[in-house]
C-alpha cells in the first residue's frame, strides 16, 4: 500500500474533483490536448505511484446504462488520429491491477473500453465516450506510472439536446466514488 498521497487524481473540470483527503488532484482541462500536457507536466513536477482519472461521459442508447452510473475503463481507445499503430497508438490498457482495485469498490460497475474523441460523438467502436482518457492514460503509460479511468454517465452520445443530459447526477456519482476508488487503487500499488 503506498500513502494517499501518492495517488494523483486527474480530472478535467473541477466539478469532476472532490476536495482531497489526503489524495492530490489535477484539473487537467478538456479535451485530449490539455489533459495529456497537463497530466505530462504533473508527472514531471512529482511523480505519482499511481493515477486515478475520473469523469462524466456520454454512452450509447443500445447499451441502456443509466445515468450516474459508474463505467471502469479496461482500456482507452482514441478516434481522432487513425493511423497505423507502429506510427501513434489509438489503445492504451489501463493496469490491470488498477482495474480489479476499482472492480473490489464498485462491483456492479460494468468494465468497458472508453473511447476518446474531441468531439461528441466522435467515437465508432465503444459505447462509452469521453475526452480526456485516452490522454491521461498514454501520459502515464509513457511514464511507466499504472493509471485508470472510471467515468458516471451523463448523456447518451446520441441525445444532442443537453438539456436532456443528466450532469448533476453524474457529476455527483463520480465525486461520491472518488474516496473509494482513492482508497483501492492506494491499496494495490507498491
Amino acid at each position: 500500500m503506498v500513502p494517499l498521497d501518492r495517488v494523483l487524481v486527474v480530472a478535467a473540470t473541477p466539478r469532476e474533483l472532490v476536495t482531497p483527503v489526503g489524495w492530490r488532484t489535477l484539473c487537467c482541462g478538456v479535451g485530449p490536448v490539455d489533459a495529456a500536457a497537463a497530466t505530462a507536466a504533473a508527472i514531471a513536477l512529482d511523480r505519482p505511484a499511481a493515477i486515478v482519472h475520473v469523469g462524466i461521459a456520454g454512452t450509447r442508447r443500445a447499451r441502456a446504462l443509466m445515468p450516474a452510473s459508474l463505467v471502469v475503463g479496461i482500456e482507452a481507445r482514441y478516434h481522432d488520429l487513425r493511423v497505423p499503430a507502429h506510427l501513434a497508438p489509438g489503445v492504451v490498457m489501463a493496469d490491470p491491477a488498477l482495474v480489479s482495485a476499482v472492480a473490489r469498490a464498485f462491483p456492479d460497475a460494468p468494465r468497458l473500453p472508453i473511447g476518446t474523441s474531441a468531439r461528441i460523438g466522435g467515437t465508432t467502436d465503444t459505447d462509452v465516450e469521453a475526452m480526456e482518457g485516452f490522454a491521461v492514460l498514454r501520459a502515464a503509460q509513457l511514464a511507466g506510472i499504472p493509471a485508470v479511468e472510471v467515468r458516471a454517465i451523463s448523456n447518451e452520445i446520441e441525445e444532442t439536446d443537453r438539456a436532456r443530459w443528466h450532469f448533476d447526477a453524474a457529476f455527483d456519482a463520480i465525486t461520491a466514488a472518488t474516496a473509494r476508488l482513492v482508497e483501492e487503487v492506494a491499496r494495490c500499488v507498491s
